[in-house]
């Protein structure tokens, strides 16, 4: 696994040993960082089950200014640190160990992109969505993405958070959402 392209592309990515993460391919993750064009030119990301870092570490190579990422496994928590380490990211990305249920509502800060990757067993990506929208943790014209089975699909609009686009790669379709503005 390896940063695609930006800054530190092409750079190793410490695994996680065994089977407990699922880390994106190059191929997807090449292709979602393509499809969000010009969306890195600083800004906030947010990796909702991070696993190694990857997709976080590649946005900070394509230009974000920070990222968060969160994991439950403390394997995959020190693997993202280490790979922090490794690239020279302590002061733009941290990592942080817990259930995404329970971190999102201490977050205080709003987010330009948000990645949503859940083990496939165990993902409640209709209810995360609606927790973003609710806490108000994504930026206006932010973008939220879902990684997941060909096979799901989910709600056009959670909140503001409205579908604009769903692409599938095999066995993985990647859903994006865009936040509304809010009128008064």
């Amino acid at each position: 696994m390896r940063i695609v392209a930006g800054k530190y592309g092409s750079r190793i990515l410490v695994s996680v040993e065994g089977q407990e993460t699922r880390p994106t391919s190059d191929k997807v993750k090449g292709a979602v960082f393509s499809s969000l064009g010009n969306l890195f030119d600083g800004g906030k990301m947010l990796d909702c089950y991070s696993g190694t870092g990857n997709m976080a570490l590649e946005a900070i190579s394509r230009g974000m200014d920070q990222a968060l990422c969160i994991d439950f496994n403390k394997k995959a928590i020190r693997v993202i640190e280490t790979n922090i380490k490794n690239l020279g990211l302590q002061d733009q990305v941290k990592a942080i160990q817990g259930n995404v249920f329970s971190i999102l509502p201490r977050l205080e800060e709003k987010f330009d992109l948000v990645y949503i990757d859940p083990p496939y067993k165990k993902e409640e990506n209709e209810k995360l969505l609606k927790i973003l929208d609710e806490q108000d943790l994504v930026q206006d014209h932010g973008v939220v993405v879902i990684e997941s089975m060909a096979s799901q699909s989910f709600s056009q609009k959670i909140g503001r958070l409205v579908q604009y686009k769903e692409k599938t790669y095999r066995n993985t379709k990647i859903t994006y959402y865009r936040k509304e503005e809010e009128y008064d």
